[in-house]
């Protein structure tokens, strides 16, 4: 019986799954609450996954 393979996998090389985080910038503001921003990975738009296409790019490489 031959083994099955699993599909290659899509999560985004570039953030490893970790597509958005928050950041803080020190300082609160008058209610006292943090001041945060989000940040999203460049490559795959804040999704942790990309397109089969580039998935197999990245797999030749």
């Amino acid at each position: 019986m031959t083994e099955r393979t699993r599909p290659p996998s899509r999560i985004c090389p570039s953030c490893d799954g970790f597509a958005s985080v928050a950041v803080t910038l020190g300082g609160r503001n008058r209610n006292g609450h943090l001041r945060i921003i989000t940040a999203h990975c460049l490559d795959c738009h804040g999704i942790a996954t990309v397109r089969r296409s580039l998935t197999r790019e990245a797999a030749r490489v």
